[in-house]
């Protein structure tokens, strides 16, 4: 029995996870953790998510609880998901990570703590969008330069990072499979008179609007035909049951940053 402590328990995520964990078989919660001053610290968990009362403390520290678990899934934010690589590091666990945004010296630090630690880190949980991660490979390299790349994400009005890590995740496959820096041929909205549309960018649209729970959209556009390939997450319950899939395969692995990629096979 792999047992997991989830980070951000209260939060929409959160909750998703360990409804998730509750309906999957060879995994348990033990734990749960929110920030300091969350105003459901010290109540049951089980009751703050709908599940009833599982007797497991909503707790504010993530270190004095760590012992209990062989892996964590944090759905916080960059910053907070780095503090929590770290003392998961320490305590030599294993880690789920489905926080987006974080910077290049971010990512930089994280290599670095993985190589003490399993860490599978991913900006999106869901199997349908990893098996678009791979089949966008292999059509932009078909497709070439020939063809415009754009794409559309659209999420709810809560969300704060834009674009999203998925989009951003698309954008790097691409370029890296056409040969092309996004840093350089990225281009985020468009207004005014820009101008024709060169060969070599990269389009990368967001749209925020009411509960949107997230969709993808990568338009491959030449002369006289149109190819586009489309997600569209129903619920938040995609994202959790991978990241629970996740949490099972990775307590299995050695030191190191995985991805859904690895977990599903893909690579």
């Amino acid at each position: 029995m792999v047992n997991a402590i989830v980070v951000g328990a209260a939060g929409r995520m959160g909750g998703r996870i360990i409804n998730a964990i509750n309906e999957t078989e060879g995994i348990e919660i033990v734990g749960a953790v929110e920030y300091k001053n969350h105003p459901a610290i010290g109540k049951d968990i089980g009751e703050i998510v709908g599940l009833g009362k599982l007797n497991i403390e909503l707790r504010d520290n993530l270190g004095t609880i760590l012992s209990l678990g062989d892996v964590i899934i944090d759905f916080t934010n960059h910053t907070a998901s780095l503090t929590h690589l770290e003392i998961v590091a320490k305590g030599k666990k294993s880690i789920v990570i489905g926080s987006t945004g974080f910077s290049v010296k971010e990512m930089e630090e994280v290599k670095r703590l993985t190589k003490n630690t399993r860490c599978v880190l991913s900006p999106n949980m869901s199997v349908g969008v990893n098996l678009v991660f791979k089949v966008i490979k292999d059509i932009s390299r078909v497709l070439g330069d020939e063809f415009d790349v754009e794409i559309v994400e659209a999420h709810h009005r809560f969300k704060r990072d834009s674009p999203s890590g998925t989009a951003m995740r698309i954008a790097q496959i691409l370029a890296q499979t056409l040969k092309r820096d996004i840093d350089k041929v990225g281009v985020y909205g468009r207004k005014g008179i820009v101008g024709e549309r060169t060969q070599k960018e990269i389009g990368i649209q967001a749209i925020r609007a009411g509960d949107i729970v997230g969709d993808h959209t990568v338009i491959f556009g030449g002369l006289g035909e149109r190819l586009e390939v489309t997600h569209r997450a129903h619920s938040r319950d995609t994202f959790a049951r991978g990241a629970v899939r996740a949490a099972k395969w990775i307590v299995k692995q050695k030191n190191g940053l995985y991805d859904m990629q690895d977990v599903l096979g893909l690579k």
